[in-house]
């Protein structure tokens, strides 16, 4: 199939589009938010191919992937065509509701009969009023990362986008706290200067900003655990990824992390206490470590793994697109 959609989310889009299909990625001369093009920072086969919005026009297109609400009228003004009534689409829902309004949350595109939204988490569709529209579940899938644990330094490892701004939604006020137990190195975007917004001298916190996704999975590999503090968000795919190398997981048992991460893979609480604790095991046991990283690396290839998650979508697409 010739698939259109953006660039939205680089770690889910870089699972998807290494499908066995043609994938067709707007990209505008300003590389914005809707022309973003290709990833410079994650590795993508060359299926995955750019277009811009006047090729769009005479593009052969058999199914569209919507992420944003826009999209629908931005595709419709593009293409001339109108998702969902002229073509088959998919509206893939990445986000828990941001409202304020949990769990009466109403999803901006509820109450259609032209598309259907699939969820990437069962936590997303529960939490989600979509009124009348379809639904449907297709849980994440990783590419398997290369880099594999090996822990030598006790340090702790944290993957957060924009951790000032999104504070309390990411855990960023607990950091200060496992800073405590032991250094913590933070990946992400807009990491920057982290320590100083903590209060934490720079021996105790290291930010790594936008670090190119091979490279953080080496740095990651190389620390004892993962720290994963978010209160509310859909399921990170940096989680599932240090889990796949191996490494032993700290978390919040909060959203789809209760479903990701099973008890032996490391430790999970809503207790801010017991995970201090279990940290501190952690960094003082290697071998602890290591333990619970076997089990988080089996359950993440049982569950996430990259074919299960392309041949659902395979699944999903051909009844669309032949519906």
């Amino acid at each position: 199939m010739n698939i259109l959609l953006w660039h939205v989310h680089g770690s889910w889009t870089t699972s998807f589009v290494h499908g066995k299909h043609r994938y067709l990625i707007p990209a505008t001369p300003d590389r914005g938010p809707y022309g973003l093009g290709r990833a410079r920072t994650y590795t993508w086969p060359e299926s995955a191919a750019e277009v811009s919005p006047e090729q769009l026009r005479r593009a052969d297109v058999d199914v569209v992937i919507l992420q944003r609400p826009e999209e629908i009228d931005l595709a419709e003004q593009w293409l001339g065509r109108r998702p969902g009534r002229d073509l088959p689409a998919v509206y893939v829902e990445h986000n828990t509701p941001k409202d304020g309004q949990v769990p009466d949350s109403r999803h901006p595109l509820a109450d259609r009969d032209d598309l259907l939204i699939a969820h990437v988490t069962a936590f997303n569709e529960l939490f989600w009023d979509t009124g009348t529209t379809r639904t449907t579940v297709v849980d994440h899938g990783i590419v398997a990362p290369t880099a594999a644990w090996t822990g030598e330094l006790d340090r702790l490892a944290v993957v957060i986008n924009e951790p000032v701004r999104r504070w309390r939604v990411t855990g960023t006020d607990l950091l200060a706290r496992f800073a405590e137990i032991a250094p913590l190195d933070v990946f992400g975007m807009k990491v920057a200067g982290l320590a100083e917004h903590l209060g934490l001298p720079a021996d105790r916190l290291t930010s790594h900003d936008d670090v190119p996704q091979h490279r953080m999975h080496a740095e990651l590999a190389r620390r004892r655990a993962y720290l994963h503090l978010c209160r509310w968000t859909s399921l990170g795919l940096s989680l599932i990824e240090a889990m796949a190398m191996g490494m032993p997981v700290v978390a919040l048992a909060t959203t789809e992390a209760v479903m990701a991460v099973p008890p032996a893979a490391g430790a999970l609480s809503t207790r801010v206490d017991t995970l201090l604790e279990a940290a501190s095991r952690f960094v003082a046991e290697p071998q602890r470590a290591r333990v619970a990283g076997a089990e988080a690396r089996a359950a993440a290839g049982e569950r996430y793994g990259l074919d299960r998650f392309l041949a659902d979508w395979d699944r999903l697409l051909e009844e669309e697109v032949c519906g």
